[in-house]
């Protein structure tokens, strides 16, 4: 028999949910039906699959030791921990992420990413002991593209992650980006809302201007901050996050962005030295319209990230 104990970060999930992610090794048929034939207990009570776990409740497990994995067992001794970090506090952390970074491992990467570091940084500062924990570890809220530059939100609790996944599904978290684009807008600021269609094979998104089967809404607001040489900076403020949403939509009313090869054409902008699209996510404002539990002292603020680690801002000075 071994015994879990529901630690702060295990509470208020769902007993199938919890076992879900604490036994890495068994099926959910058999994790089923071992609960039903009360070889897994809480309190040493025939327990309910759908029943929330308490912080303090014992979860009692009469199985083999075959279907105990181990808790992120990544070996974190040699990733990078030097993270640009643009706010840090017990409960979140934001992350300047620079282009060329992943986020999340992929078929192609799996180690050095985003996640990565920001666990090995948790691990140093002993915010994080992998073994410790039954079922959590820190994760990120959202994500950016890889050669997209900008906020990444990070939770270091369960209760954080939680609520900043809701906030940010019911719209509660607002986001703005920096962008270059080329040519001049004929209008100064207004707002782009139209139905994009994603092709998975291909990795883009096509842009229509009615609604689509399968095609999701898209809308997002910007102004012209600056203008020069055939070049805008602007601001984009996302009113849904769709994948490649503001790069798709500013190629589709003739203002691809500096860079992008996957909706430009950018010959030109590599020989000049831009190898991939000039966006950054530079701003995040914390627009709590509910309550927000652990995460409520962080209502009406705003963090950015200051310009000067923008690269392509500077090419608008004067």
């Amino acid at each position: 028999m071994k015994t879990l104990r529901i630690e702060k970060n295990d509470a208020g999930q769902r007993l199938d949910k919890f076992l879900q992610k604490a036994l890495d090794n068994m099926p959910y048929s058999l994790m089923y039906k071992l609960i039903r034939k009360k070889k897994i207990k809480v309190n040493r009570l025939r327990a309910e699959p759908g029943q929330t776990l308490n912080e303090g409740d014992e979860v009692l497990l009469f199985i083999s030791d075959e279907f105990f994995g181990q808790r992120d067992t990544n070996d974190y001794s040699h990733t990078d921990t030097d993270l640009d970090i643009v706010y840090e506090d017990k409960e979140i952390i934001l992350v300047n992420k620079a282009p060329g970074v992943i986020v999340h491992s992929d078929d192609k990467n799996d180690s050095g990413t985003l996640i990565d570091r920001v666990k090995a940084y948790l691990i140093k500062n002993k915010e994080y002991d992998p073994q410790s924990e039954n079922s959590f570890a820190p994760s990120l809220c959202n994500r950016i593209d890889r050669n997209t530059g900008g906020i990444v939100i990070a939770a270091k609790t369960a209760a954080a992650l939680r609520i900043m996944n809701e906030k940010i599904k019911n719209g509660e978290i607002t986001k703005r980006y920096l962008l270059v684009c080329h040519g001049s807008f004929e209008k100064k600021s207004g707002r782009y809302k139209n139905f994009l269609l994603k092709d998975g094979d291909a990795n883009t998104v096509r842009v229509f201007d009615r609604p689509v089967p399968d095609g999701r809404t898209a809308i997002t607001d910007y102004r012209v901050l600056k203008e020069k040489d055939g070049l805008s900076l602007v601001e984009a403020t996302l009113g849904t996050g769709r994948t490649h949403q503001i790069r798709a939509q500013f190629a589709y009313y003739g203002h691809p962005l500096l860079g992008d090869g996957k909706y430009g054409i950018n010959r030109g902008d590599r020989k000049k030295g831009f190898s991939h699209q000039a966006l950054w996510s530079y701003k995040v404002r914390f627009d709590f319209k509910s309550d927000a539990g652990e995460l409520a002292y962080l209502a009406g603020k705003e963090f950015e990230v200051n310009e000067k680690k923008i690269p392509f801002t500077s090419m608008f000075s004067c």
